[in-house]
């Protein structure tokens, strides 16, 4: 039993503690409580360490240290803790993401030795509903993609991800971490999508993290000879109704303060905003 306030990499034994931590943020928490569902704490499986924060031999705060860093229901002090350990480890990260007050606290303590990041979004809205809109009907073209249309779908989500965080995700490796990631969520019918006639992607959107209480919708993305013609809301809208019967009671999305239009799009589809997150892109 851990006495005093201390911080220390977690271990397989600790996913009960672990989990009790990252449920009681469900919604804040999914992308990191739904890897550690399915990989547990074994950093190779998991893709990254568990950091843990005691106070008075209890866990209470954690932050995930893969390709990206993430604090969680982090306090002062184990943000402290954790910036201290992260500075010591080098920087192994592309991005640090997480509950904008823990992340704002954090990356101010790694600036210095980090910086400077390429961009900081310091305040990116997070968005939850738990019914389908009234007044917009799903639209009927919006379906999930088949594991047979991978290379119909991953132009646009190469597409949508350099658009986003202004570096292409074939430039690491050859795109063979995000192919494979696409690629998954394809065969777990987590990717969605409305074709043209000729086959093209218009729309298209994934349900990235999922638990049993709440997933978060990402990577929406209209493709550009589309945008301003309505397809959206009523494409989000198809996409909430697959997530509502299917995956979590919950929905969630986190967008950019400065993307006004999806922000109007989202909360005409009934997503209100409850938080924010800050993403620090290196």
């Amino acid at each position: 039993m851990l006495t005093q306030t201390t911080s220390r990499v977690l271990e397989p034994s600790d996913l009960d503690a672990a989990l009790a931590v990252l449920d009681r943020e469900p919604v804040a928490n999914a992308f990191v409580a739904a890897r550690v569902q399915v990989a547990g704490l074994d950093p190779w499986r998991l893709g990254g360490e568990m950091w843990g924060w005691y106070e008075d031999g209890m866990l209470t705060s954690l932050c995930y240290a893969g390709a990206n860093l993430v604090p969680i229901c982090a306090t002062p002090r184990a943000v402290r803790a954790f910036a201290d350990r992260a500075r010591r480890a080098g920087r192994r990260c592309s991005s640090i993401v997480g509950p904008a007050d823990a992340t704002a606290e954090l990356w101010g303590l790694l600036e210095p030795r980090w910086g400077p990041a390429r961009e900081v979004r310091a305040h990116q809205p997070l968005m939850v509903t738990d019914r389908m809109p009234a007044g917009i009907a799903p639209d009927p073209d919006v379906r999930r993609i088949r594991k047979d249309e991978l290379e119909t779908i991953l132009p646009a989500c190469v597409a949508m991800f350099t658009e986003e965080v202004g570096v292409s995700p074939m430039a690491a490796d050859g795109g063979l971490i995000y192919q494979a990631r696409v690629a998954e969520l394809v065969a777990s019918g987590r990717s969605f999508a409305r074709l043209d006639e000729h086959g093209k992607v218009v729309f298209k959107a994934e349900i990235g993290a999922a638990t049993p209480r709440a997933c978060q919708i990402q990577g929406v993305w209209v493709a550009p000879e589309h945008r301003g013609k309505g397809v959206a809301a009523p494409a989000m809208a198809a996409v909430l109704r697959y997530a509502l019967a299917d995956v979590a009671p919950v929905v969630s999305l986190y967008v950019n303060d400065f993307n006004t239009a999806a922000r109007r799009t989202y909360q005409r589809v009934g997503f209100q905003e409850v938080g924010a997150f800050m993403s620090v892109l290196f």
